[in-house]
């Protein structure tokens, strides 16, 4: 009898999504400790790793079926389970059953996204995202947290603050609205000079305060999709989200 072929599973792609697993537990861990601002920098190194997963993968040609569904899991644990915990336990308790139920839509509505990204990524994601990507949503919610702490808002701000992010965040990821992907970096070879002068100045901006810097840069990426959803034709829009759908 001929033995079935199994599939090989490529082994340093699949190293970083369990770096981002493992962060994402870590942040889990930190947050039940009470220590957020720990919490909120491990989801962060969890999206560090997230995205050299799929760097690698591409760059080594080493994408497979198992990578992709190994990362999502990951990613519903880092960047889904871990800042639903955070939110909650740093501001969402006091609401009790509506704190926890915010928290978990949140949660439900990122393994969706996760879901519909698996259908559709060789098709309708090429380019953008289709919904808001978890990842970011997850690092709006860490960055809340490390920018609230900094500044030192009461509880009453963050506790009414909080929720609505997170009603926000969880609509946005099963919404139609698309996100820019940065999977086509041509323009870093296109002007590699002054691409470098860009990054270094970006660099110096985080470092001088990261936990600003950070927050800021999460907020503008989360309205920029329905930024330039407004700036579109909604029928030009509509029509291009059709004619992809029956690619799948």
């Amino acid at each position: 009898m001929r033995r079935k072929r199994v599939r090989p599973i490529y082994l340093l792609p699949n190293i970083f999504t369990s770096l981002s697993l493992f962060s994402g537990f870590w942040a889990i861990a930190e947050a039940l400790d009470k220590k957020f601002i720990h919490a909120g920098i491990a989801i962060f190194i969890a999206c560090l790793f997230d995205i050299l997963d799929g760097r690698v993968a591409r760059i080594t040609n080493t994408t497979s079926k198992f990578g992709v569904e190994y990362d999502s899991l990951s990613d519903l644990v880092a960047f889904g389970v871990a800042p639903a915990l955070l939110a909650y336990l740093w501001a969402l308790s006091v609401y009790d059953r509506f704190g926890w139920l915010a928290a978990f839509l949140y949660v439900a509505c990122g393994a969706l996204r996760l879901a519909r990204f698996n259908v559709q990524v060789e098709t309708v994601q090429k380019k953008h995202f289709l919904g808001l990507p978890i990842p970011a949503a997850a690092s709006m919610v860490a960055s809340t947290v490390l920018f609230c702490s900094h500044f030192g808002y009461e509880e009453e701000f963050r506790s009414i603050f909080l929720p609505l992010l997170l009603y926000l965040l969880a609509f946005l990821m099963v919404s139609n609205v698309r996100y820019y992907g940065f999977k086509d970096l041509n323009f870093l070879r296109v002007r590699p000079f002054k691409t470098a002068i860009l990054a270094i100045l970006t660099l110096v901006v985080i470092f001088i305060e990261p936990k600003v810097t950070i927050f800021l840069i999460s907020s503008v990426y989360i309205i920029s999709g329905p930024f330039m959803a407004l700036l579109h034709p909604r029928r030009k829009v509509t029509e291009e989200f059709f004619m992809e759908k029956k690619e799948l």
